[in-house]
């Protein structure tokens, strides 16, 4: 009775532990990493978005130097 007390708690417990690898797994993150990060899309896009208009900022910078550079 022992012995099938102690299957049935390894089975839960890998079970457990698999669910969480197979989660990080499925998100492209390494296998040991907390499952429970918040990585909405919306957390995904707002990073994007701050990337993006850091992007376009430097781009009208360089190409205010360009026109100005120009007409001198």
């Amino acid at each position: 009775m022992k012995a099938i007390k102690y299957l049935i708690l390894g089975l839960f417990i890998g079970g457990v532990l698999g669910v969480a690898a197979g989660v990080n797994i499925g998100r492209d993150k390494p296998v040991l990493s907390n499952p429970f990060e918040d990585n909405r899309v919306s957390s995904k896009m707002k990073d994007t978005g701050s990337e993006l208009l850091r992007q376009s900022g430097e781009a009208i910078e360089d190409a205010g130097k360009a026109i100005k550079d120009s007409f001198e």
